[in-house]
C-alpha cells in the first residue's frame, strides 16, 4: 500500500475499530520479548497495579514520557483534572525508577491558554519526589502561528532526576560544527576564544536543540497515522546521555514505539505500555520491522499496509477519508 496515508489514529474512533482485530494485545495484556530485552503492555499508565505488573519487581534507570497534551485523549478536560491524572503516572514512574535515575517529560504549552498545562504540571512536580534539572526546547522545522503572534516552532521537554543518576557527557555531542566566535579567556598565557578551547570540532547539546529533524512522511522512520511522533534522534540523545547499556528505559505512552526502537538500537531494555491496543500493535510491528530488515519506520507506507489491501471495509473507509481530504483542499 504505497503512498497511502493513514488519518490521525488517536482521534479517529472508526479507524481504531477497524484496526482492532489485527492487534495482538488487548487491554491488560503483556507481551514479553522472546530475546528477554523488552516488554510491551496494553496497560493504564495511571494504574499502579498494572505498572507493577509491567515492572515485575525490576527498576528502570530512565523514564521518557510523552503523554497526550490534554487535547484529543481528554476532550480538552480542564487543567486540574489533567494534572491530577498526570500525578498518578508520575507517581508510578517514580516508584518504577531506581534510587538514582532520570525522568524526561514531553509536555505542551498552549500559547492561547496561559501556556497550560505546562505551568500547572511544573507546580505539581514540586511535591513529586523528583528534582528539576533542565528545561529543554526542541525546535521544529515548521510551526503554526498567526499574523498577530510569533510562530510556534518549539516542543518542551522537562528533565528531572531522582538521586544522583548517570549523565554521559560524551554521548550527547551534536553534529553542529563550531561556527560562532566569542567568549575569550586567558588559557596558559594565551587569549583563546570558545571554539579553540575545546578538543571537539562540534558543540555539545545544550538545552535548545536545533539539529534534530522533525519527522515527516518522506523520512524512513515515519510511522503513518501517529500524530506528533518524536524523532528517533531526540530519544537516542536522551537514552545515551542518561542511561548505560543494558539499563531499563520506561515509557508509559508508547504511541509510535520510538523509545522502544531507540532502546533496541542502543542496547538498552525498554518496558513500555499504551492504553490503546492499536499503538501497542504499532510498537510491536515497528520492533519486528527493524529486526527483520533494519528499517526504522514505513516510508511511503504504513504499519497496516498488508491488512488494508486484504480488508475491504478497511480499504473502503480509508478511500473515503482520502476523498474527503481531497474535497476539503
Amino acid at each position: 500500500m504505497q503512498n497511502f496515508p493513514l488519518p490521525r489514529i488517536d482521534s479517529d474512533e472508526e479507524l481504531q475499530k477497524l484496526l482492532l482485530p489485527y492487534c495482538r494485545l488487548k487491554k491488560g495484556d503483556l507481551w514479553i520479548d522472546p530475546t528477554g530485552k523488552h516488554k510491551i503492555g496494553c496497560l493504564d499508565a495511571g494504574n499502579a497495579s498494572e505498572i507493577n505488573q509491567l515492572m515485575n519487581g525490576e527498576s528502570a534507570s530512565l523514564a521518557v514520557q510523552d503523554p497526550p497534551y490534554n487535547f484529543v485523549a481528554f476532550e480538552e478536560m480542564e487543567e486540574k483534572r489533567f494534572v491530577d491524572w498526570c500525578e498518578n503516572w508520575i507517581k508510578n514512574s517514580f516508584n518504577s525508577l531506581s534510587e538514582n535515575s532520570s525522568l524526561y517529560v514531553w509536555l505542551g504549552a498552549d500559547q492561547k491558554n496561559h501556556l497550560q498545562p505546562l505551568p500547572d504540571f511544573i507546580i505539581m512536580m514540586q511535591n513529586s519526589g523528583f528534582h528539576s534539572r533542565s528545561f529543554i526546547t526542541m525546535r521544529n522545522q515548521r510551526g503554526y502561528g498567526t499574523q498577530k503572534n510569533w510562530m510556534s516552532v518549539r516542543q518542551e521537554l522537562l528533565y528531572y532526576i531522582k538521586g544522583n543518576p548517570v549523565f554521559n557527557v560524551n554521548a550527547e555531542y551534536t553534529d553542529i560544527p563550531k561556527i560562532l566566535k566569542g567568549y575569550y579567556k586567558l588559557v596558559a598565557g594565551e587569549v583563546m576564544e570558545n571554539s579553540e578551547r575545546s578538543k571537539s570540532e562540534f558543540i555539545r547539546a545544550g538545552n535548545v536543540w536545533v539539529d534534530i529533524q522533525q519527522v515527516f512522511y518522506r523520512m524512513e522512520e515515519n510511522v503513518n497515522g501517529c500524530y506528533a511522533q518524536k524523532p528517533l534522534k531526540a530519544i537516542e540523545r536522551i537514552i545515551n546521555a542518561s542511561s548505560d547499556q543494558n539499563d531499563i528505559v520506561l515509557d508509559l505512552f508508547s504511541h509510535s514505539g520510538t523509545t522502544l526502537l531507540a532502546a533496541e538500537i542502543n542496547n538498552r531494555r525498554c518496558y513500555t505500555s499504551d492504553l490503546n491496543p492499536v499503538f501497542c500493535e504499532i510498537t510491536l510491528r515497528r520492533l519486528e520491522n527493524y529486526r527483520s530488515n533494519r528499517k526504522t519506520g514505513w516510508q511511503n507506507s504504513n504499519p497496516f499496509a498488508k491488512e488494508i489491501l486484504e480488508d475491504k471495509k478497511l480499504k473502503e473507509y480509508l478511500d473515503s477519508c482520502l476523498d474527503l481530504n481531497s474535497n476539503n483542499h
